[in-house]
């Protein structure tokens, strides 16, 4: 069954840097009835000013997707990974037995992002990321995800 939820009534936090809306329980947010949906753990929705972002920190046994909806997100990991993901791309990163990294967007402009947590079939695999540039040229005329 399908649940619209107003962007207004997700749960979230201001942080100055991070503004983040949670369609699930995450950090302070604590919902019982919206802990995860099957193996979809975590669907955020972050804004992050320019110049700022998540400093170095710990996953393990986690999917972790990132959809850049505006400006671009810098990431860099203890595995020697580092890249910028741009507007329309995804990252991916299997954090398996344990992976370090960090996410800046060291634009000048807020980037908005939807992150998203998928628990693992299997774990304790060996940790990797990546990134796909979609070609804009190849995209539909008109994409409004996430827009409010």
């Amino acid at each position: 069954m399908i649940e619209v939820r107003p962007f207004e009534q997700l749960g979230g936090a201001n942080h100055g840097w991070l503004a983040a809306r949670h369609h699930f329980s995450f950090a302070e947010y604590y919902d019982p009835k919206r802990m995860a949906w099957g193996q979809l753990r975590v669907w955020n929705d972050d804004e992050i000013a320019p110049q700022t972002g998540f400093p170095p920190h710990p996953h393990r046994d986690m999917e972790i997707i990132t959809y850049v909806r505006k400006g671009a997100i810098t990431h860099q990991d203890n595995l020697g990974n580092k890249g910028r993901t741009e507007a329309g791309d995804v990252q991916v990163m299997s954090a398996g037995t344990g992976i370090t990294h960090s996410e800046y967007n060291l634009e000048d402009e807020t980037t908005q992002i939807f992150q998203i947590w998928i628990m693992p079939n299997q774990f304790n695999s060996a940790p990797s990321w990546g990134a796909k540039p979609f070609p804009k040229a190849e995209r539909w005329p008109v994409c409004h995800l996430g827009e409010r």
